[in-house]
């Protein structure tokens, strides 16, 4: 079914179909929001919170635009938030007074499966690079080279004007060039994939809240 027909049905009350809806855009939502984020558990936050919030708005949803765009600039608003909150409060200085444990400053040595399994896969020297990235190139390249939207698109999900978007990805790929040479555009759609037990864990996790308030 189309994105269209699967909002109509939503909509007269078929809840569970917007399953189908995270796992056709658990991808993107997923590799957007880490572009601005940069942390996987953030990340998955993010998802959940923008499908939660499209689902109670989905009957904002205007037809003459892209359900998908809709839905990506959801969660690039709630990704961009979440940063500022984070910015917010890493500028706040800490109480002189507060006893701090130095190895809290010093990140954790315990890999997850899934971090294991992006280590042997092609695309994790791409990762790397493109978590290098500054924030707003991150997140142009995401949507234009990975995620493979047009520049309007990606226009529309950023807020920003098509010119912008040119410019940040001409930078991007720039950078990337001198890191990473013949490798761009070959493994790109090979980075950042959205496992299976982070699909089905974001899906159950938002399915259970929505649920809780049809």
């Amino acid at each position: 079914m189309s994105d269209e027909e699967l909002v109509r049905r939503i909509r007269e009350g078929d809840t569970a179909l917007f399953e189908v809806i995270m796992r056709r855009y658990n991808t993107r939502l997923y590799r957007v929001a880490r572009a601005i984020l940069k942390n996987d558990t953030e990340a998955e936050d993010v998802m959940q919170q923008a499908y939660v919030n499209a689902f109670t708005h989905l009957d904002q949803f205007a037809d003459r635009a892209k359900f998908s765009t809709w839905l990506t600039k959801i969660a690039v608003y709630e990704a961009l938030a979440r940063a500022r909150r984070a910015k917010r409060q890493a500028d706040i200085p800490r109480d002189a007074g507060a006893e701090t444990n130095v190895m809290d400053s010093f990140p954790s040595s315990r890999r997850t499966p899934e971090a294991e399994v992006y280590d042997r896969e092609l695309g994790a020297m791409l990762e790397v690079a493109i978590s290098a990235l500054p924030e707003t190139f991150r997140s142009v390249f995401m949507l234009r080279d990975v995620e493979g939207l047009s520049t309007l698109e990606t226009a529309e999900c950023l807020g920003v004007n098509e010119d912008t978007v040119k410019t940040r990805l001409f930078r991007a790929r720039a950078q990337l060039r001198r890191n990473l040479a013949a490798r761009i555009g070959t493994e790109a759609p090979a980075a950042f994939q959205f496992h299976a037990t982070r699909c089905d864990r974001v899906v159950n996790a938002v399915m259970k809240r929505i649920t809780q308030r049809s």
